[in-house]
């Protein structure tokens, strides 16, 4: 049925078969632009869903755009959440709201997540971008429908490397179990995925025998055929006893001869002069005002840019990096640090290395790339991260040195029960890689970002945990963890390009904190510090100490150079590149935390800073510094930057630093009003206080009078 007046009954609009497939071609260009407006994005599966896209949304779904929650609607679930542009363009086609807001795509602030999500856009049914999740999303509303007697139906968009996941196949098994023929799932079979052919990087055949060993009804079809696909739907809604699989065979990149089966166009953005080369391809170069839209999304952009910066405090000039004519710094993603540890080190029979699809994202690949005779040692298992893991167990139980890798969402989360169960648990030897840790993983948005994992992953028993500052350092950790440290570990590293604050000379000593001194301004950032050892470090009075890891070591050493050059404060920056080897300091929390006490004694103020929900590093911190007897009594000013309690969202990498709130500028400004509280406020407790309550005298300098708090 094609769109409806949900008060009414009646029908809004209908279109032909031959409508269809121009408004599909224009889709497919609209597509384009948007994803060349947004720098990022997935080109190649958006071309492929698209005709089946404009079928569901303007021809087959019973919807209403002017009233998105009417409950008699037919729900729309895309599991794959990657291909979010399709969905968006489908719902703008449909009326929702102005198709060309599209070119907003990924952009700080819009509803256009890279990922859907669908608290911010009406007509987005659920939030997705995990694979693997949405056929049993839409498995539970099948069955809430038939449970209230409503007659909806519910199509859920999946695609054929998803069907390496295995809780798909968890969904499958129940909907033929409950025989849910009010549920269709649609696959998008174009064959690639982003490590290459899906029948090479883990087969999913023969799919069309699994569906129907599992009791689904099988439809076949040509998935840029308009006239199957209408007539597939139709066949699929008439169809009783059984839900029903439509297998699409299409092409990844349609439309657009450059992208067509060319596994790297799986998550890339075209340039303009593609996008334009494309337009031409689909004959809409003439019909689409792209440069209009183009300008439309730099509009955007620059209102986004002043709402952000409206928020970042503001100093006497602009610290940011390599803005200024001195202080220059190379940046280099951490992510590289671990490929080139991988890539020089991995001649050691023992050394085998996992791939869960993403291989060259987060460079595990570079074990092999340039070593042919490496390939037996490689393990691809596809889209399917827990599986992984005990993979990875396995071999280490008989004495390899397996290391598994993936975005931090999945490294840490997707598998935990099976890290805990099976790797902490065993105690056994397997090295996690968690790529693209915090929110600079940027415009993929809030389900590709990694907030949540040092919570999880600090909270297994027998786990090492690094998280190094820069590249050298990710390089270095992970030669350590692999060949030094024997039991469970977990490097925590960033997708986007970060300063280099190491070089060779720099320490590197596994547990033990570095601490970063600002000796002024110089011509490299990286000379303007002096580094060394925690236990070779003597106090010079410093007036607070910030404690960060990963790529926020970087960011604290731009806020001490910001105190120091705008209100005359010494920091002392601490580098916590280890949070937790219980092998090597199994009575600590932190690994050489006196150190750390230390700063809190001498300086008074501790600030921690990290990429991640606050208390990840913050909480043990905080653990360690209140539980110390060395503190006890002692004046402590504590404070934490970090993400606060919220999911994160598209955007360019450093906007969301700013964002939220986890910047050097943030930082500074944080230290800065900590800072103003300690000059304020001097506690004093008295040696001798009452057996049954103890009071505090609290005496202010601008006073010196006391009151008595309980």
């Amino acid at each position: 049925m094609p769109i409806v007046d949900s008060k009414t009954g009646q029908v809004r609009k209908s279109y032909s078969v031959s409508e269809l497939i121009q408004v599909a071609n224009m889709m497919r260009g609209y597509n384009l632009i948007a994803l060349c407006a947004a720098g990022s994005g997935h080109s190649g599966g958006t071309l492929s869903i698209m005709d089946i896209t404009a079928a569901l949304y303007l021809q087959v779904a019973r919807h209403d755009p002017q009233n998105p929650s009417w409950e008699e609607r037919d729900r729309v679930i895309w599991s794959t959440g990657h291909k979010a542009p399709s969905l968006y363009l489908g719902l703008g086609m449909a009326g929702y709201f102005p198709v060309e807001d599209v070119v907003r795509l990924r952009k700080l602030y819009a509803p256009y997540q890279g990922h859907p999500h669908w608290l911010k856009l009406p007509g987005v049914e659920i939030s997705s971008g995990s694979l693997g999740q949405g056929l049993s999303v839409a498995v539970g509303i099948a069955l809430a429908a038939r449970l209230d007697n409503r007659n909806y139906r519910v199509y859920c968009i999946t695609g054929d490397g998803e069907h390496q996941e295995g809780q798909i196949w968890e969904a499958v098994m129940e909907a033929g179990a409950f025989h849910l023929d009010n549920l269709c799932c649609i696959l998008d079979k174009n064959r690639l995925q982003i490590d290459g052919w899906v029948k090479d990087v883990m087969n999913i055949e023969p799919i069309v025998e699994k569906y129907r060993a599992f009791n689904w009804h099988v439809i076949e079809i040509d998935g840029h055929n308009m006239h199957q696909i209408l007539a597939a739907f139709d066949k699929a809604a008439q169809h009783k006893g059984q839900p029903t699989v439509i297998v699409a065979h299409t092409t990844k990149g349609k439309g657009v001869s450059f992208m067509e089966n060319v596994a790297g166009w799986h998550g890339k953005a075209p340039n303009k002069a593609e996008m334009i080369n494309g337009l031409e391809e689909l004959n809409l170069h003439y019909r689409l005002e792209y440069e209009q839209l183009l300008k439309k999304a730099e509009e955007y952009q620059t209102e986004a840019t002043a709402k952000l910066m409206a928020k970042v405090p503001k100093f006497s000039r602009d610290y940011f990096w390599n803005q200024q004519e001195k202080m220059k710094v190379d940046m280099k993603a951490t992510r590289f640090g671990f490929g080139e540890a991988l890539e020089e080190m991995g001649d050691d029979p023992r050394v085998c290395c996992i791939g869960a699809d993403i291989s060259g994202s987060i460079t595990i690949s570079k074990f092999y790339e340039k070593h042919p005779e490496r390939q037996g040692r490689w393990f691809s298992v596809g889209i399917a991260e827990q599986s992984g893991t005990n993979v990875a167990a396995g071999l280490a139980k008989e004495g390899k040195l397996p290391v598994f890798g993936t975005y931090g969402v999945f490294a840490a989360g997707r598998n935990l029960d099976q890290l805990r169960t099976t790797v902490c648990y065993g105690n056994f030897n397997v090295l996690i890689a968690g790529a693209h840790g915090g929110v600079s993983v940027g415009p993929d948005g809030a389900t590709h970002q990694a907030l949540e994992d040092l919570f999880q992953i600090c909270g297994l028993p027998n786990m090492h945990v690094s998280v190094p500052a820069d590249a050298l350092e990710t390089k270095r950790a992970t030669a350590h963890l692999l060949f030094e440290i024997k039991g469970p570990k977990y490097i925590r590293f960033a997708r986007e390009a970060t300063p280099v604050v190491t070089n060779e000379k720099t320490p590197f000593v596994w547990g033990m904190p570095n601490v970063y001194r600002y000796r002024g301004e110089r011509d490299s950032f990286l000379d303007a510090f002096e580094v060394t050892t925690a236990d070779r470090y003597e106090n010079e009075e410093e007036q607070l100490t910030i404690i960060a890891c990963g790529p926020m070591v970087p960011e604290a050493m731009r806020a001490a150079w910001i105190l120091k050059e705008e209100l005359g404060v010494e920091t002392r920056v601490v580098n916590l590149h280890t949070l937790k080897s219980p092998s090597s300091h199994p009575d600590e929390t932190i690994p050489n935390q006196r150190y750390l006490i230390q700063a809190a004694l001498e300086t008074g103020l501790v600030l921690t800073a990290e990429e991640h929900q606050i208390g990840g590093l913050a909480n043990r911190v905080s653990y360690v510094l209140h539980t110390a007897p060395e503190l006890f009594r002692k004046p402590l000013a504590f404070g934490a930057i970090g993400v606060k309690d919220r999911f994160g969202e598209s955007g360019q990498p450093w906007e969301l630093m700013w964002e939220f709130e986890v910047s050097a500028e943030h930082i500074a400004e944080k230290a800065k009003e900590l800072l103003a509280l300690r000059e304020k406020v001097t506690v004093v407790v008295p040696v001798t206080a009452p057996a049954t309550r103890q009071k505090r005298a609290v005496r202010t300098k601008k006073t010196g009078t006391a009151r008595k708090v309980k």
